[in-house]
C-alpha cells in the first residue's frame, strides 16, 4: 500500500507503475495486483476516511517528494530513512526494504517550510536529512494495525529552497491540486513563476526516483 500527501504524487506514481484507477473512486486510488496507491491529503489527514476502501496490505509505505535538509542532497534524491522523528522528539523506526538501502532520519512537520533558513534551523535541531508532514502518521496508523511500514521518497527542494506559501497553498488539506489557485499564485508577484516551474521540475525528478524504487521493491517482494 503506497499512500501519498498529493493528488500529483499519486497520479505520477500510478502512471509510472502501470496501475489502474480504482472503478468508482471519489479521489487518487489506484491499484493493479497486490500494488496499491491512495492519496490521502496534507497531513495524512483523509487518511482515517478513506482508509475502509483500502485493500489490506503487508506493507504500508509513505511515498512522494519531501524537502531536503541536509545541504548535500539534490533535486531527485532518493530519501529511505532508517527512522521518522517529530517535532516533539518522538522517533519511530521504519521496516527494512529488500532491494533499498536506507539511512538517515526524516522529520515529520506540521507546516510547509518555507525558507532556507527554516530549513536549517530544523536540519541543527533533528539531525534530519529531510522533512515532509505526512510520514510519522502515516507510521503511527500502520503500526497501531499492526502492519510493516517504511517511507520511500524524493527531493522535490534542497536545503537553500523552500515551499513558497502561495504555492503551498494552491494545495487542499485533501491533497487535491487546486488549478486556478494555482495559476493565481503563480502570477500574483515577481519570481513565482520560475517558483512554480523549479518546484515543478523538482517534484518530477522526485517522483522518478521514487517510482524506480518502488518498481524494485515490488519485483523483489
Amino acid at each position: 500500500m503506497i499512500l501519498t500527501a498529493v493528488d500529483l504524487e499519486a497520479r505520477g506514481l500510478a502512471r509510472q507503475l502501470g496501475l489502474a484507477s480504482v472503478p468508482g473512486a471519489a479521489w487518487p486510488h489506484f491499484r493493479s495486483g497486490p500494488v496499491e496507491v491512495a492519496c490521502v491529503g496534507l497531513r495524512a489527514s483523509a487518511l482515517a476516511d478513506r482508509a475502509p476502501k483500502l485493500n489490506a496490505a503487508t506493507l504500508v509505505v509513505s511515498a512522494g517528494a519531501c524537502g531536503a535538509l541536509a545541504p548535500e542532497l539534490a533535486e531527485g534524491t532518493l530519501v529511505v530513512p532508517e527512522a521518522v522523528v517529530t517535532e516533539d522528539g518522538r522517533r519511530m523506526a521504519t521496516a527494512t526494504l529488500p532491494g533499498v538501502e536506507a539511512r538517515g532520519t526524516l522529520l515529520t512537520v506540521a507546516r510547509v517550510v518555507t525558507s532556507g533558513a527554516d530549513k536549517a534551523r530544523l536540519f541543527i535541531e533533528s539531525g534530519a536529512i529531510a522533512c515532509d508532514m505526512e510520514s510519522a502518521v502515516i507510521l503511527d496508523w500502520a503500526h497501531t494495525r499492526g502492519v510493516a511500514a517504511a517511507v520511500v521518497r524524493g527531493v522535490s527542494d534542497t536545503a537553500e529552497h523552500g515551499v513558497p506559501a502561495d504555492l503551498a497553498a494552491s494545495v487542499g488539506e485533501d491533497g487535491r491540486v487546486r488549478t486556478i489557485s494555482a495559476v493565481r499564485a503563480a502570477l500574483s508577484r515577481r519570481g513565482a513563476l520560475r517558483d512554480a516551474l523549479a518546484l515543478r521540475r523538482g517534484t518530477n525528478a522526485a517522483l522518478a526516483a521514487v517510482a524506480g524504487a518502488l518498481a524494485r521493491l515490488a519485483r523483489a517482494r
